[in-house]
């Protein structure tokens, strides 16, 4: 039926009927980003809100010298598990959520690119962050820290399955990351709308952008030194033992190649939702857009060559510490530039001091504090002095949570009418803002007290004579505030989403897309796309949103029962395709379930299951493709407004061929990282040159560079799998391959 047949409430029922997700059991197959986007950012909430608990049993453990709280052992897992839980199964994931939920509606587009693989991502963050918390209750979490130093996590210091559950807990979370990482730089590549170049893109579409290139080269180190680690401890391989030629700093040096630029992966999409509600609340555009950009792209660059900002004290030449200082002090350039972008947005305006903008101003008062000491920490002779103390601890809350906690509040606040389609009563939210602010400070500043005073970190007790004890007893009294404050933020969620009166569709007066739709939205976002013509963070979207409720745009109509949207020229932002995007579906729960069986077998040593949980992983894969695609070419069809483009399977430029591009990227990247380990230890370890060592030791780094050529989706092995349904005449999509069947 075309647009010209149907009416207004036509047109939203049958979008409905296609794009709805059932409810019931049928929740369970729902691939909607929107809905897969709310479970991520509910499911992040519920780990922030356990690691919230851990943290408090830790102040309490310290509150008075000499406790006897809770023992050595018991703190030691509760110490780890908090700095797990907060980095790996809230901050990343959280970002993840709100990315999910809003770029589709940000960028014109009615979904992502790979819906299915966004829930397969979802459900082995859920069962990944599982494992981690039942083995938590069960009295075997991890407790190595949640850096995991070699050699304390190695099978001699650490012989139980608690480093075992960490290394593969959080490799099944990374998959996660990874999916969700291809998933958001694909989409904001090819499912704009129409007219929106790259020129005119939300700014926030550009911080993505940005962050997901970033997890694709900073996450497969990380995952390749679980590997490893997990290797040595199963199979007694000597990478990170000395006595055998190995070298621990190898770990550190896999494990801060991603863990420096996740601080800027966390940091981006703050930044991004900063530079979208500043400029709503100043009530003029962002400033500097063009001077963001670069500076985002630099800070991305430039986060790569930090790692060594953590290792300042392991003998590290003089030249490299040198390097890595002026990298680390230089980091802040970027940083300075939206800062200040953002305080000239605020003063050229007329701002309006919201609860979101309270939330901004907390932002600048925390994170440029912790931006002011990292700066110190970034000499080397300040380093020396203070590593490994309670001053870095005081740095890192300040920068992770003025850099990421702060935004995420204001982001929850100035977004929540667009979940609920309510109005927020603001009879809790200020004096919630006003406890964290003070509690936070107060448990943290005099943390760079402690730690300038020789307090060192991770430590589970200490004595009553080093004049510790007042100011570890109002940090500990901070954090029950700052407790207090968060408790009040939940509560009045709760009242928003049950009591909240019903507010209009937006209530801020702002100029980005997602408010030119229905709120809540519906499962299809818009009825028609838009034409963009100006900068997507300017637009009268009040004007815009009635028109597109009409179908007037791209796409205004339900076709054959497709959920289709639209694929654009990367730079021009030229409609050039259609893209038919697969429907609900229980596949990406069960693919996930049995990955999930495949890390319990390496968890709990049933080597036996693991070849056969892997293979039925890569049938299960094999499954997806049913339906979908076409076994013959359609030729171009109509998208509205006197258009017409082929369907995706018929173009080479689409989503599957920059998907496989970035997942060969992150191939490269592990097998960098292993090319690394493999120069490092004959050079770096002096152990490594007797005839044992070196034989078994690099014959043992091919193993998981085998498994990556074989398995990963740039591999050979997919190919081999789909020549027979091509042979057959089928077009197939598996994964992100794209292959079509070959001309008879």
């Amino acid at each position: 039926m075309s647009q010209a047949e149907q009416s207004p409430i036509g047109l939203h029922k049958a979008l409905e009927e296609i794009w709805s997700t059932p409810p019931g059991w049928g929740q369970f197959s729902a691939v909607n980003h929107t809905i897969l986007g709310k479970r991520f950012m509910a499911l992040a909430l519920i780990f922030f809100t356990i690691g919230g608990v851990l943290a408090m049993l830790i102040r309490a453990q310290l509150a008075t010298p000499a406790s006897a709280f809770i023992g050595p052992e018991i703190y030691n897992q509760i110490f780890t598990m908090h700095g797990t839980v907060m980095m790996f199964l809230f901050a990343i994931p959280m970002f993840e959520g709100l990315a999910i939920y809003m770029l589709p509606k940000m960028l014109g587009a009615r979904d992502l690119a790979f819906p299915r693989m966004t829930a397969y991502g979802f459900w082995c963050y859920l069962f990944g962050g599982a494992i981690l918390i039942i083995a938590m209750l069960a009295g075997y979490a991890p407790n190595a820290g949640w850096f995991m130093y070699t050699p304390l996590s190695s099978g001699t210091y650490s012989p139980g399955i608690n480093a075992d559950i960490w290394l593969i807990g959080i490799t099944f979370v990374e998959i996660s990351a990874i999916t969700a990482a291809i998933e958001i730089v694909v989409s904001v590549l090819k499912m704009r709308a129409p007219g929106m170049s790259l020129e005119r893109m939300p700014i926030f579409g550009w911080y993505m952008l940005v962050t997901g290139g970033m997890m694709v080269v900073g996450f497969p180190p990380l995952i390749l030194g679980s590997i490893l680690l997990e290797m040595e401890r199963a199979f007694d391989l000597p990478y990170f033992d000395p006595t055998r030629g190995g070298d621990p700093l190898l770990w550190q040096h896999l494990f801060w190649l991603f863990g420096h630029p996740e601080v800027y992966i966390i940091f981006l999409p703050a930044a991004g939702v900063l530079s979208t509600i500043i400029p709503t609340f100043a009530r003029r555009p962002l400033i500097g857009y063009e001077a963001v950009i670069v500076a985002i792209v630099a800070m991305a660059f430039l986060s790569f060559g930090l790692w060594v900002h953590h290792m300042f004290t392991v003998g590290i030449p003089q030249l490299a510490l040198a390097f890595f200082s002026a990298a680390s002090a230089l980091v802040a350039i970027p940083t300075a530039v939206q800062i200040f972008t953002w305080i000239g947005t605020i003063a050229g305006g007329r701002p309006k001091f919201n609860i979101p903008m309270l939330y901004v101003v907390g932002f600048f008062i925390v994170f440029v504090c912790g931006g002011l000491t990292g700066v110190m920490l970034a000499m080397v002779p300040f380093n020396s002095q203070a590593h490994d103390s309670y001053f870095v601890v005081a740095h890192l809350h300040y920068v992770l949570v003025g850099g990421f906690v702060f935004p995420m509040l204001a982001a929850l606040y100035y977004w929540l009418p667009h979940f609920t389609g309510r109005r927020s009563v603001y009879r809790l939210s200020v004096p919630a803002f006003w406890l964290i602010l003070i509690g936070f400070n107060l448990t943290f500043f005099l943390m760079h007290l402690t730690g300038l005073m020789g307090m060192p970190r991770r430590i589970s007790t200490y004595p009553s004579n080093w004049g510790w004890d007042w100011l570890n007893l109002l940090s500990s009294f901070g954090s029950f505030i700052m407790t207090m404050g968060f408790a009040l933020v939940l509560t009045d969620i709760i009242l928003q989403f049950r009591f909240g009166p019903r507010g209009q569709r937006n209530p801020w007066g702002a100029r980005t897309l997602e408010w030119a739709m229905p709120t809540p939205p519906a499962s299809y976002n818009f009825a028609a796309l838009p034409a963009i013509d100006r900068r997507a963070d300017d637009l009268d979207t009040n004007a815009i949103g009635p028109d597109l409720a009409r179908g007037a745009g791209y796409l205004g109509f339900a076709r054959e029962g497709r959920q289709e949207t639209l694929g654009i020229d990367t730079l021009s932002g030229r409609p050039d395709h259609v893209i038919i995007l697969p429907q609900r579906s229980f596949l990406p729960l069960w693919t996930a379930l049995v990955t999930g069986v495949f890390f319990l077998s390496l968890l709990f040593k049933l080597y036996w299951l693991t070849p056969v949980a892997a293979c039925a992983v890569i049938a299960l894969f094999c499954l997806w493709p049913r339906g979908l695609g076409s076994t013959r070419d359609t030729g171009p069809i109509d998208i509205g407004q006197g258009e017409a483009v082929p369907t995706d399977n018929e173009v080479k430029n689409n989503v599957t061929y920059w998907a496989s591009l970035l997942a060969i990227a992150a191939d490269a990247t592990l097998y960098s990282a292993l090319l690394f380990g493999a120069l490092y230890l004959p050079v770096v370890s002096s152990g490594w040159t007797g005839e044992a060592a070196p034989v078994n030791g690099l014959a043992a780094l091919s193993v998981p560079a085998a498994l990556a050529a074989a398995f990963a989706p740039g591999g050979p092995v997919a190919p081999m799998l789909v020549r027979a349904a091509q042979r057959a005449g089928c077009w197939v999509r598996l994964g992100w391959h794209c292959w079509q069947p070959a001309p008879a």
